[in-house]
């Protein structure tokens, strides 16, 4: 195991002062001043020394048939977005929410963040070569903001006006308040206008590889089967930008594609693969000890992190009849056999997820609500679910495999909600039984062997459940159309919960396909807490206006959760190294292959 030293970076320092930007800066932050100044020569994750060259191989369960992943249409190698595309400004992982320029040089805005200008860098280039030009900035914001994904949509409704106000520099006047317009601003990815002049930039796929500035670019792909990307030789931000100091360090990453978690196992054993990252614990305390890793050739890290847990479990949608009320939601929650499962999966077993932020600063506070977080719910009490108010904890099973009496609770809760047992099956005063099916795609043998587990549980109470599994392609058409009755869900949460907030759980976003709002949650009380972390005046309105949000919606009773994992496994080859100082974030999106380094 690598030894590991978290940066230590304290809330209090994060949060501490007002923000006031009467001029051009290197960054911006949420709350408070950028950690690094102004002459900073690298984060503090990243090492600046590095060198430069070797390869990684990684592995992806599914397939693909686009390679534009801005767009709702076709399914997408996850990464490109990160690896194959460069915006404004680069996030800080070491910090909640900072950013600092890449292609800009600097960013300004008023006191009041009613607007935001962005300076380019006169060195910032297309790997083509050709300058990136305000003109690019414009059209790439305008055109996602418009037929790109749903997740670029909702930001751009906020702006008012977006013009060009000198040689390189942009501005976005917004037409609402919300604080962290300026920053969603920055994390854009600019296209160049000129490659999709009389192209339709919703509908492209493979057809068509898309140019940017960043540091790799496709050099090679079969649609299903890899994806293969070079450093660019000629990047131009080597030695002009001080965020990039430490990253890119690759020559060369590949994805190659898989049918399924086992056949991607067996090649990384093979070493067709160069590394893995694992969320079973039960496999890397016991399918990891294969010659490659006795021979020290292959190298178990394990990465901390300090992020919240998300949700990770099985969600229904409440768009279906069976699921809107609370009661359902609530007797499939008890009747699921969280501790048998989690030590049949997981051999050592995990912490539960309790909550949509929990594991950090901003998830919900045990028994009830107090200070502004009652002040912030209490005006939709009448509205607001048993709990959100008053506490609410997940229920507890004895650990068994019957679970007899989490199982009769359940079905107290279903007869409360109208269904009774008759003959065996849970049936409804009109004589409707109750049923649904559980959507998987194909390949994912950990969830599958959940499901498996809790079939019996629903079965044993009267629930008439199936279960469909797809190909990738089909899951991804289903769960864009919010065509499934109940399917697996995960959702990373961060530090600094902000406009994405909408996305995932705002009105507009449930009848939005594409959206990440599986459950279709359509509550004032989530639309108000979202308001309020988004203008919150200080640290401690913020923090409470995202515990109030972590109420209502686990008190919403919309996901079955699994648990988290404090730490995340990667096995690699051991020329691939990373830096001893992490992120807070630990190995957090682009952690590899960002600040990784191929050496001898």
């Amino acid at each position: 195991m690598r030894p590991t030293a978290l940066f230590a970076l304290t809330f209090a320092g994060i949060f501490a002062t007002t923000v006031t930007f009467a001029e051009p800066k290197h960054g911006i932050a949420m709350y408070g001043e950028p950690a690094l100044p102004p002459d900073f020569v690298s984060l503090p994750y990243a090492n600046p020394d590095a060198p430069k060259g070797g390869r990684i191989v990684q592995g992806e369960v599914g397939s693909f048939d686009s390679l534009n992943p801005h767009i709702l249409k076709g399914r997408v190698p996850w990464q490109l977005r990160f690896l194959a595309h460069e915006s404004l400004m680069g996030r800080s992982y070491a910090e909640p929410f900072t950013l600092y320029g890449v292609l800009a040089e600097s960013i300004e805005v008023p006191e009041d963040r009613s607007w935001v200008e962005f300076t380019l860098r006169p060195e910032a280039r297309f790997s083509d070569g050709t300058p990136v030009t305000v003109e690019d900035v414009l059209w790439s914001y305008q055109t996602l903001g418009t037929v790109g994904h749903p997740r670029y949509q909702g930001s751009w409704k906020k702006v008012d006006t977006a013009s060009q106000v000198g040689e390189r520099t942009v501005r976005f006047t917004f037409n609402t308040r919300d604080d962290e317009l300026p920053l969603i601003m920055g994390m854009r990815p600019i296209l160049k206008k000129a490659q999709w002049d009389g192209v339709d930039f919703a509908e492209s796929g493979v057809d068509m590889i898309p140019i940017s500035s960043a540091p790799y670019t496709i050099s090679d792909f079969e649609p299903g089967r890899f994806v293969t990307l070079k450093r660019n030789p000629d990047y131009w931000g080597d030695g002009v930008v001080p965020y990039m100091n430490g990253f890119a360090n690759l020559d060369e990453i590949r994805m190659e594609f898989f049918t399924d978690g086992t056949a991607m196992f067996e090649a990384f054993k093979a070493g067709i693969l160069t590394t893995a990252r694992e969320t079973s614990v039960q496999k890397w305390e016991t399918q990891y000890d294969f010659p490659a890793v006795q021979s020290g050739d292959i190298v178990k890290s394990v990465i901390p992190h300090q992020r919240p847990t998300g949700i990770r479990g099985l969600v229904m949608n409440t768009r279906r009849p069976m699921f809107q009320d609370w009661r359902v939601r609530e007797a499939l929650i008890t009747a699921f056999n969280f501790e048998f499962i989690n030590q049949t999966i997981n051999g050592a077993p995990q912490p539960r997820i309790t909550s949509y932020f929990s594991n950090s600063i901003l998830g919900m506070e045990p028994g009830p609500a107090t200070g502004l977080v009652k002040e912030y719910l209490e005006p939709f009490a009448s509205e607001l679910n048993p709990g959100a108010l008053e506490g609410y904890a997940l229920p507890e099973g004895d650990g068994t495999e019957g679970n007899r009496r989490n199982l009769r609770k359940a079905l107290a809760l279903m007869e409360e909600a109208g269904w009774s047992l008759q003959d065996g099956v849970l049936t409804h005063a009109d004589g409707t039984t109750f049923g649904f099916d559980i959507l998987l795609a194909s390949g994912a043998n950990e969830t599958q062997q959940i499901v498996d587990i809790y079939l019996s549980s629903l079965k044993r109470m009267g629930a008439e459940v199936t279960v469909t599994t797809v190909d990738s392609a089909e899951y991804k058409e289903r769960t864009n159309a919010f065509d499934f009755d109940m399917t697996w869900y995960a959702r990373g949460l961060s530090l600094s919960p902000g406009n994405e907030q909408n996305l995932y759980w705002g009105t507009e976003a449930a009848d939005t396909e594409g959206s990440r709002n599986w459950m279709g949650v359509k509550n004032q009380a989530v639309e108000a807490m979202i308001e309020r972390l988004l203008t919150s005046p200080s640290q401690e309105a913020f923090i409470a206006a995202t515990r109030a949000l972590d109420r209502v919606l686990t008190t919403g009773r919309y996901v079955i959760p699994v648990w988290h994992q404090p730490v995340s496994r990667i096995a690699h080859a051991k020329e691939l190294k990373y830096p001893e100082t992490l992120p807070i974030y630990g190995d957090w999106l682009g952690f590899q292959p960002d600040v990784w380094w191929y050496e001898e």
